[in-house]
């Protein structure tokens, strides 16, 4: 299973400890996402900067309108299906999805692919919904679970 992560607040009087923990994860500025494998290290790493990043499982088709929309290569050269195949064993992007959802594949599979997903800020009339409140009080902070998908879908 692969865990689907976006930066919510910027850095701006954080604490080193927890400023680094979000540069490990490849989280350098607001509403830039990455997808990272479900390891106890990563989920360590997730509770720690909660208070500034949302993360939820997201489902294949969410994984798989997120690279085609939001994916690069190196020199900002936009996925598609015959890059995929090119730089990796998958024949497209679809089954690199299937195998990011079921944990068998990781970002760096595809050789030359950018780690990090800018995407837009949220659109519609809620927009993140407070970004100093957690999900479960209903705003934007910690786990969501599977509802990242209708989030990144209002970003993409």
């Amino acid at each position: 299973m692969t865990f689907l992560v976006v930066r919510v607040r910027s850095d701006i009087n954080v604490r080193h400890d927890i400023k680094k923990t979000m540069h490990s994860l490849n989280l350098t500025k607001v509403n830039h996402a990455v997808l990272v494998p479900n390891r106890p290290e990563i989920i360590g790493m997730l509770k720690k900067a909660k208070d500034y990043i949302t993360w939820g499982e997201p489902s294949k088709d969410t994984i798989e309108s997120l690279i085609r929309e939001r994916g690069k290569m190196v020199g900002d050269i936009p996925i598609t299906d015959d890059l995929v195949k090119e730089y990796s064993n998958f024949k497209g992007i679809k089954a690199l999805a299937d195998a990011l959802v079921s944990g068998e594949a990781e970002i760096k599979s595809v050789e030359n692919m950018k780690r990090v997903f800018r995407l837009h800020p949220p659109r519609g009339t809620k927009g993140w919904g407070g970004i100093k409140r957690t999900f479960v009080t209903g705003g934007a902070l910690g786990n969501r679970g599977t509802e990242i998908n209708s989030l990144v879908e209002r970003m993409l």
